[in-house]
């Protein structure tokens, strides 16, 4: 069931590549991180990690939920243009992202023997940190960046929780306060970006 999460959460950023809408945009980052949420639970009760299950659920309800909400909020304050569409064509993404998550196979082989974690989660959120990447630089648009960069948090906190086994909880509070403090930056973000509009 794990291995179905880790999947859906890749799929939903790799959907979100091709997006030209805001509001669908959100709602692949939602779902990207409510996989995520359910994947981390999942990995807490297989481990029987009481920390990694309540970061689980957190995940879900902050950036499932919560953070999704506050994106199409101030979106909708800012009037900011709907249509985001990406700088790279369609053709060069459909080559682009097979390549990408076949590199980052061979990439992390030598890197999982050392630290001994499962070698398809660590190859998987080191590709989602690859794509949320590609994601932050094929648009102009404020909005979209702010989604990649989200994403890149998600694939990192992938990667610590497959790779490590679990990671201990006050990384993970710091984690949150990371993300709160980037809430606080993309309401600036977005001022800027009205600002610059008028």
């Amino acid at each position: 069931m794990v291995d179905f999460f880790i999947g859906l959460f890749l799929a939903n950023l790799i959907v979100s590549l091709f997006t030209t809408r805001l509001y669908r945009l959100l709602l692949w980052y939602s779902l990207n991180s409510l996989s995520l949420g359910m994947a981390a639970l999942l990995i807490g009760q297989k481990l029987n990690d009481t920390p990694m299950m309540i970061t689980g659920i957190v995940t879900i309800i902050l950036k499932g939920i919560f953070l999704p909400y506050i994106l199409k909020f101030l979106s909708k304050k800012f009037e900011l243009d709907r249509q985001v569409s990406p700088n790279i064509k369609v053709p060069y993404s459909i080559i682009l992202v097979p390549a990408v998550i076949v590199f980052t196979f061979y990439l992390t082989e030598p890197i999982v023997s050392m630290i001994g974690g499962n070698q398809n989660y660590v190859a998987l959120s080191v590709a989602a940190m690859f794509l949320s990447l590609i994601l932050m630089l094929e648009h102009k648009n404020v909005a979209p960046k702010i989604i990649g960069f989200l994403s890149m948090e998600n694939a990192l906190f992938l990667l610590g929780i497959s790779a490590t086994g679990g990671m201990p909880m006050l990384i993970e509070l710091g984690i949150f306060f990371d993300l709160l403090m980037a809430v606080v930056v993309i309401n600036l973000l977005f001022r800027k970006e009205e600002i610059s509009n008028v």
